[in-house]
């Protein structure tokens, strides 16, 4: 698979987290030279996981110097509209971004996967793919922490899965 925009003289081959090549512009290297040296937190939920988003951020501390760079990946139906972006902007201060291919990541912002792309991380710098399954099982959320996971070898990752938690009959 190749990345629109590389050529064979400025493209560096990749395994992507589910083993196939992705050709990655050498502008999307620029980062590996240099340590990113801040956390990247990867957090997935399904389409039903708005509240738990809104609830997150709702609970952050009010400050937009974490730190800490969100990257938010919604499992959607493909022909979905995407709402997260705008309710995410009214629960936090720092910048929040529907990802564009090739967007570097950086501290204190929050980035949104958008519609019917599956996404991976190369060198601190978020790639937008079309899902190689257009309908059925498709797994947005796993592709993109494998892609972390690999991406940060060196580094601190904190991925989590927000899903509702049932209350004990108890409390």
């Amino acid at each position: 698979v190749r990345k629109k925009g590389a050529s064979e003289s400025t493209a560096k081959v990749q395994t992507s987290p589910e083993g196939e090549q992705v050709t990655a512009p050498t502008g999307a290297t620029a980062k590996s030279e240099q340590e990113i040296d801040f956390p990247i937190v990867g957090i997935g939920a399904s389409a039903g996981g708005l509240a738990a988003f809104e609830a997150f951020f709702a609970n952050m501390p009010a400050a937009t110097e974490s730190g800490m760079a969100f990257v938010l990946v919604q499992h959607l139906d493909p022909d979905h509209k995407s709402i997260l972006t705008d309710l995410v902007r009214r629960y936090t201060q720092m910048q929040v971004y529907e990802v564009a291919d090739g967007m570097a990541v950086q501290p204190n912002c929050v980035y949104i996967i958008p519609p019917n792309k599956d996404m991976a991380v190369i060198h601190g710098r978020l790639h937008l793919m079309d899902p190689v399954a257009s309908r059925g099982l498709r797994l947005p959320i796993d592709y993109f922490f494998r892609s972390l996971a690999q991406d940060r070898t060196s580094g601190l990752s904190v991925s989590c899965s927000l899903a509702p938690v049932p209350m004990a009959p108890w409390g």
